[in-house]
């Protein structure tokens, strides 16, 4: 099946580019052009996927060329062979400004276009879309938010108590996606998945995430909407900034690095160990530990401190191997190979330096 998407440069249309052959349909693109190569594009096509528009200009004449024009002449072209299709429209038609009025001329041609030629129309009504490739300063306020932040540059709020409305454009290629061999039922769609949020919240959330390769900050993504911002982030990172460097406490016996931590998950930390070394000979109260040696090989003993019942484990990167560490049980780890042992480990709480919960036998 040949997919037509016009506007495959754009931030709705490159995700689609991409899903589309995930899903091994043969995808035929058009961005800018001839109108005389959209004309074979259109002929050789079996469904197109319309996201070519125009969101923000200084000239008004830009908003009557990209979202009237263009698709006067695109329909001049597809009513010679009709093809059923989705066009991305706004909410924004709703309101009397020039790229509202713009958009809602263009659902009444393709509106036309549908009963003329008996022929399936998808037109979306998208709310502030965000996600991938998202445009900084023209697609989104997350997407200028996202891309300032990851380059220490200011995010600009001027109210802070504003509302608005947000998808996310893995849900908006789904249900585009979903239309194919279906007919619509409907005058216009709208995106299911919808998520509103105050601007000074993600503004907040968005500040975190950057200050997380400082701190260490490990985030609750129970909530959708955060756990979606978060990963838009990351895909704003520079290229040359993929990386940071953890903070490691270096001595004689090793070194110790915070790597991840959460006051509802925890904390995770990496220990190295120098041969023939040993580290711990303590216990807690509240404390939780999972030791998990990648590197190496470890002695673990443990002491029951009302017992003093003596326990010991050997694991080494041959065979990954959690050990618990449970509350009254004095443990030392001791590295018994001939190269320093790497170990993983997990604690139940994140370090509190004023309660350590951490006591010698």
């Amino acid at each position: 099946m040949n997919i037509l998407i016009l506007g495959s440069e754009g931030f709705i249309g490159k995700n689609l580019v991409i899903k589309l052959k995930e899903k091994k349909y043969n995808v035929l693109t058009y961005d800018k052009g001839s109108l005389e190569n959209l004309d074979i594009l259109v002929d050789k096509s079996d469904f197109i996927f319309n996201t070519i528009g125009v969101n923000r200009s200084d000239n008004p004449q830009d908003f009557i060329d990209g979202n009237v024009v263009f698709h006067q002449e695109l329909i001049k072209i597809l009513n010679k062979n009709p093809k059923p299709l989705v066009f991305t429209s706004t909410i924004s038609v709703d309101i009397d400004n020039i790229y509202g009025n713009s958009k809602k001329e263009a659902e009444l041609l393709f509106k036309n276009y549908e009963k003329e030629n008996n022929i399936p129309v998808f037109i979306y009504r998208l709310h502030n879309c965000f996600g991938k490739y998202s445009k900084p300063n023209y697609n989104s306020v997350i997407a200028t938010w996202c891309y300032n932040a990851s380059r220490d540059l200011p995010l600009y709020l001027d109210d802070e108590e504003k509302e608005i409305e947000f998808i996310y454009i893995d849900d908006v290629v789904e249900e585009f996606i979903n239309c194919i061999n279906k007919d619509s039922i409907s005058d216009y769609y709208y995106i299911n998945k919808r998520y509103r949020k105050k601007l000074i919240d993600i503004k907040n959330m968005i500040i975190k995430f950057k200050n997380s390769r400082n701190n260490y900050e490990l985030f609750d993504f129970s909530d959708e909407f955060y756990k979606k911002l978060y990963s838009t982030y990351t895909s704003y990172l520079k290229e040359d900034n993929f990386t940071y460097t953890l903070i490691t406490h270096k001595d004689d016996r090793g070194s110790f690095s915070e790597f991840l931590k959460s006051n509802s998950f925890g904390q995770i930390s990496i220990n190295t160990i120098k041969p023939n070394i040993t580290k711990g000979n303590h216990y807690h109260h509240l404390k939780v530990e999972k030791f998990l040696v990648v590197s190496g090989k470890c002695l673990i003993k443990f002491t029951d401190i009302k017992t003093n019942k003596n326990i010991e484990y050997i694991v080494s990167e041959n065979k990954l191997e959690v050990i618990d560490i449970p509350i009254g049980y004095n443990h030392t780890i001791t590295n018994i190979s001939d190269k320093d042992a790497v170990v993983v480990i997990w604690a139940n709480e994140v370090f509190d330096k004023d309660n350590p919960d951490t006591y010698i036998l």
